[in-house]
């Protein structure tokens, strides 16, 4: 496989990188054979052994295979098992801010495999050596120069970070969660949030980005939905191969997570019950494992974190079937496994599977695990280790094997060569630019899903001269801020961003209510009074809504509601807003209802009497501008819900794709969806037409193509989604009613019309068979092309022989 060495340049010399740099007088005295650190840095290669010689390893036009056996026949089993941590930094488990001394002294003396979130803003020590941008640079610039200098062999650290909703790091580009981001549709899109997160991280010094997240979100009640591209297994892995592409195409690499069968939380709870996932087998692989085997088959990715669930009894970071057979056998995985914080522990702690901590080491390291990530110090489980090792728990050989699948994506991403990557002069050129900006605005804008319309309420009239802006994510700002997004990202509130698009109306704002009361959850059980304080929230909001033309409620959802071990037993608004919603429905006045979350909710109310309805999920920065270009007609929303909205709690599980008979009516039961999968409006109308299938029949190896005219029937320039949707007629196992296949988002004038082409493969048409096979079963396929999964246009069909 290719170097990743794109946007990493070849270190020349120590003069012509340190010049003018504060590095140059941070070197700290640490491991007495380190000799002396200016004489390593030479013409064309460093010198990281410090020897005199150009080893094998330290070669830059070596193969890289040759350089890793190099490397390995170097390494003292204490360097080898250093390789197999992380240490957390920013203050967190690396407590120093710089290196010091006494870093001789500590475990890492003998190397580390990856040093996570250093410097990005998150940890005690804050803005302190993350911003400016330059002084987070330095910072790891500095670190990585004791490592390289001050061990032994001078084994270079893997910076990783996290980035789903772009770089986390203290005032970068913030995107939308990665649930607004499904709800775009959008392929090019995710590929340019790739390229900015990226290009952000590189000019921070950061080589490795945990994203994307490539679990399905089946359970809305889930903590995590909102951080992912949705429940459609082709849906989030055609999105997350675009944002691994686009990590790696600029030398970063990319570890998406978690591995696998995470989002199954038992009875919508999370955190400690998230063990034994009840999915079957052939489930599992066709709709839980197959966005992790496009983001690797296809877009090949380089790191994979696994998670702390088990599968059937067995944990999934202690399984040789999942990390080897799976990953590297079948798929062909060529970078390394790292673990979620606390997956190896979990085996010791919580599945107890392993009674001593030296048997919990030997069983992941067997199973395929590389680097154990926690938030405890690294020699937790680096001493275990080397005891499982001295015991004969761990061979040798194994242990090189794994050594050497971390070293070989070090050399890929060419740490080797440029130790020190950044930019530690001008980063603020790069992280945060303007163009960048761009880029989140566009991705707001297209997160944007209209639900409802009644009588072309929106866009409203730019005209209305008094506008109550009402709601708890109205002006929320603190709330909306995820740890794994940018820190002190300055995100424009839906009050803020109406107020400057309309500088000539009267534009007022009221609260209303918080987002979750004080009895919550509990009060989601049985009535609570109004206190006298919510009461008067509430009656100040109803005030404000009686003395103006139209009323914008913004609800939802936030950090206090939907994010990591965050799972609702409840899917209504909660707290007071459905009160707060009623109350000022109840004056007469002109209701739109903007929905910010990271959720699917049950508003079954709010669609029965509202008569427009927008959601715009998480959309980052620039929430404000988006959602006013929305609501004022500048933006024509495109988005289209990428999770099925359920009417009822009850419904759960209740997800696309469906199989016969999910959907079946019932005399005692709610049915039906509220909003189906791949559903959005628009301020415009779309027809199809002339739909082509290639071939009426072909060959279970053979590809075929479907085509169809897609043309802007209104009067506004418009996004359609056109989804692509087949069904094997008739399959040798129970399969569903329908699966998504394709989707293309397109921009169309007023009465422009364009074609849409679709390429569906023996991977597309292919299933597992009742002899757990995949394959492609002969027979009759049928093909629905339309505006959602509900909403078919076209229909055809062709045969399989």
């Amino acid at each position: 496989m290719k170097k990743l060495l794109c946007g990493l340049t070849l270190f020349l010399s120590a003069g012509s990188l340190f010049a003018g740099s504060s590095l140059a007088s941070n070197s700290l005295t640490g491991n007495k054979s380190a000799g002396n650190a200016k004489d390593m840095y030479k013409k064309t290669w460093i010198d990281f052994n410090k020897n005199g010689v150009k080893d094998v390893y330290e070669d830059p036009a070596a193969p890289i295979e040759a350089r890793i056996a190099n490397l390995l026949s170097q390494m003292t089993l204490e360097e080898k098992t250093c390789q197999m941590a992380t240490l957390y930094g920013s203050g967190r488990v690396l407590k120093d801010a710089w290196p010091t001394a006494g870093w001789s002294q500590e475990i890492w003396k003998d190397g580390i495999g990856n040093i996570d979130e250093q410097a990005n803003g998150l940890g005690k020590f804050g803005s302190e050596i993350s911003y400016p941008y330059a002084n987070s640079v330095k910072n790891r610039h500095a670190v990585q120069r004791w490592f390289v200098e001050q061990t032994r062999l001078g084994i270079p650290v893997d910076f990783t970070n996290e980035g789903i909703r772009g770089l986390c790091h203290d005032r970068a580009t913030m995107f939308p969660a990665q649930c607004g981001q499904g709800a775009t549709w959008n392929k090019k899109l995710i590929r340019e949030i790739a390229k900015v997160t990226a290009d952000e991280a590189k000019a921070l010094g950061y080589t490795n980005i945990y994203s994307p997240i490539l679990d399905i979100a089946q359970d809305p009640r889930w903590g995590r939905v909102v951080e992912s591209y949705g429940e459609d297994p082709y849906l989030v892995g055609e999105l997350g191969k675009q944002m691994i592409l686009g990590l790696q195409a600029e030398g970063i690499v990319a570890t998406p997570k978690h591995f696998a069968v995470y989002s199954i939380p038992v009875g919508g709870r999370d955190g400690g019950t998230r063990t034994d996932p009840h999915v079957a087998p052939r489930e599992m692989k066709t709709l839980y494992l197959e966005p992790f085997r496009k983001g690797i088959q296809e877009a090949g990715a380089l790191g994979v974190m696994s998670s702390y669930n088990d599968y059937d009894g067995e944990p999934v970071s202690g399984s040789y079937h999942f990390l080897t057979e799976i990953l590297r056998q079948q798929w062909g995985f060529k970078g390394y496994v790292v673990s979620d914080s606390e997956a190896v522990e979990f085996l010791h702690t919580k599945h107890r599977i392993t009674p001593t901590e030296e048997e919990m080491a030997a069983q992941v390291v067997n199973a395929g695990l590389n680097i154990r990530t926690n938030f405890t110090p690294p020699q937790d489980f680096i001493l275990p280790l080397r005891r499982a090792i001295s015991e004969g728990k761990v061979s040798l050989h194994t242990l090189d094997q794994r050594v050497g699948e971390i070293l070989r994506v070090k050399f890929m991403m060419g740490l080797f060569d440029n130790p020190y990557p950044g930019d530690d002069r001008r980063p603020e050129t790069v992280v945060h630019n303007a163009a960048h900006q761009d880029v989140s605005m566009r991705a707001a804008l297209e997160s944007i899903v209209l639900l409802k319309n009644e009588k072309e309420m929106l866009p409203l009239s730019k005209s209305l001269s008094k506008i109550a802006v009402i709601g708890p994510n109205a002006e929320e700002v603190k709330e909306l801020t995820c740890r794994y997004g940018p820190a002190h990202a300055p995100i424009k509130t839906v009050y803020q961003g109406i107020k400057e698009y309309l500088p000539g109306s009267e534009v007022r704002y009221a609260k209303g209510c918080d987002i979750i009361d004080k009895y919550f959850p509990e009060s989601e059980l049985y009535n609570v009074p109004l206190d006298t304080q919510e009461q008067a929230m509430i009656d100040e909001a109803v005030e404000l809504a009686k003395a103006s033309d139209v009323a914008i409620l913004v609800l939802g959802g936030n950090e206090k509601t939907v994010r990591e071990e965050f799972s609702r037993t409840n899917l209504d608004l909660c707290g007071r807003q459905q009160q707060l919603l009623e109350a000022v429905y109840a004056t007469g006045k002109p209701v739109v209802l903007v929905m910010v979350d990271g959720r699917a909710a049950t508003i079954n109310w709010a669609n029965k009497y509202i008569p427009a309805i927008v959601h715009a999920w998480f959309p980052g920065e620039f929430m404000g501008d988006a959602v006013a270009k929305v609501l004022f007609g500048d933006y024509n929303p495109g988005g289209r819900l990428a999770v099925t909205f359920p009417k009822s709690v009850g419904q759960v599980p209740f997800a696309f794709p469906f199989k016969p008979g999910s959907d079946s009516k019932g005399k005692v039961r709610v049915d039906g969806m509220l909003y189906p999968f791949g559903y959005g409006l628009s301020y415009t109308t779309f027809g199809y037409s002339d739909l082509k299938i290639s071939k009426p029949v072909i060959g279970p190896l053979e590809n075929i193509t479907v085509s169809c005219t897609v043309k802007n029937t209104g009067k506004r320039a418009g996004d359609e989604v056109v989804q692509l949707y087949i069904r094997d007629d008739f399959s040798s196992v129970t399969t569903y009613d329908k699966v998504l296949r394709g989707f293309e988002r397109i921009h169309l004038q007023p009465g422009e019309e364009q074609t849409v082409n679709f390429t569906l493969t023996p991977q597309d048409l292919g299933l597992w068979d009742k002899n757990n096979q995949f394959t492609v079963e002969p027979g009759s396929f049928s093909v629905m092309v339309g505006a959602s999964s509900q909403d078919a246009r076209l229909k055809g069909s062709f045969e399989v022989q």
